[in-house]
């Protein structure tokens, strides 16, 4: 009479099951960089975009009684970089080198000018002006003209990135990059030359009116 042999299945340890997940992490991590890199394989795999974004609803109007004298174009080079305790850069760390474009007007809030900043004398040949002083407006940031030079990020990173509803953000270095833009606009004299276009413009206006003599201040 035989005995029926009995197969042993061996369990494999919870070390080796957390072993094998990052393992085939990391295979599917560097596999899909592999694939980018070669040619005709990204078409193959590649995504289709299509915009089913709803019409704009229109919140609010608002009058402006500004005049906008002056516009700037700036451009800034911003190095982020992040770095972590006790951890290498290849593990855990980033570096962003992000070129950001874009413009800050500068205008004159001619909503300001009371009745009394304005005297006209009988013979109306003459006039006078009294505006606030020019005011700077925020910077806007030009997406068609900023761009990421470099991308470094430490393998942690890079699998945060694949959980991420918002992988590689830019948030960070668009925030800086518009606060140095508004800063250069500062100290660039930009107010200035809207104060001096202010004045050429309203010059030349009462002067196609009749006004011989117009003058024009600022001042709060």
């Amino acid at each position: 009479m035989t005995t029926p042999i009995r197969r042993v299945s061996k369990r494999m340890p919870g070390w080796a099951k957390l072993v094998s997940a990052v393992v085939l992490v990391l295979v599917v991590f560097f596999a899909g960089i592999r694939l980018s890199l070669l040619p005709g394989l990204k078409d193959l795999f590649g995504t289709e975009t299509n915009d089913r974004s709803g019409p704009a609803l229109l919140q609010s109007i608002q009058d402006l009684s500004r005049y906008d004298a002056a516009s700037g174009n700036f451009q800034v080079v911003v190095d982020l970089e992040k770095d972590a305790k006790y951890l290498p850069d290849a593990i855990r760390g980033s570096r962003t080198l992000y070129v950001g474009a874009g413009t800050v007007d500068a205008y004159v809030d001619l909503g300001k000018v009371a009745k009394d900043d304005v005297t006209v004398n009988e013979d109306r040949t003459s006039a006078t002006l009294h505006l606030p002083h020019a005011q700077l407006g925020k910077p806007a940031l030009d997406a068609d003209r900023s761009y990421a030079v470099s991308k470094q990020r430490g393998l942690l990173d890079r699998l945060g990135d694949l959980f991420s509803d918002n992988p590689n953000g830019e948030q960070a270095v668009q925030k800086l990059a518009v606060k140095h833009i508004g800063d250069a606009a500062k100290e660039s004299g930009l107010t200035k030359r809207a104060e001096t276009n202010t004045s050429d413009m309203l010059e030349g206006l009462l002067h196609s009116l009749g006004f011989k003599e117009v003058t024009v201040s600022f001042g709060t």
